[in-house]
């Protein structure tokens, strides 16, 4: 019924303004403001995902963008120097960097302003 239709995603945050600034210049990504205080992220491939904002925001308790990329090691310290901060989930083994390492793929995560999981993944 829905194959051939079009979709996109979306999440909530606390503050529009600070999440345009993290996804736009932390990130790196192609934001857009839309009608209503809104905001899109473009990512590569045509994907799309409406950001709004929620004043009773709770950030989800699992990663909601996991960002795949080629060289972890390399995103992670660039991010770092951007100022993102990594988690260290107890249970996982992970290096300094915080990317977890041979349980599946190579994945670091970190949060959003808002609270929100996002991940860097290696391309496997």
């Amino acid at each position: 019924m829905l194959a051939d239709t079009k979709a996109f995603s979306g999440f909530s945050v606390t503050d529009i303004d600070a999440a345009k600034k993290f996804y736009g210049e932390t990130l790196g990504l192609k934001v857009t403001d839309e009608d209503m205080g809104l905001v899109r992220l473009h990512l590569a491939g045509g994907t799309e995902i409406l950001v709004y904002p929620k004043p009773n925001h709770e950030p989800a308790t699992y990663t909601i963008l996991n960002f795949v990329v080629d060289d972890i090691d390399t995103t992670v310290d660039q991010l770092t120097a951007r100022g993102v901060e990594f988690l260290k989930y107890d249970g996982f083994p992970r290096d300094a960097r915080g990317i977890m390492r041979g349980n599946g793929p190579d994945i670091a995560w970190f949060t959003d302003p808002a609270g929100n999981v996002l991940s860097v993944i290696k391309e496997s």
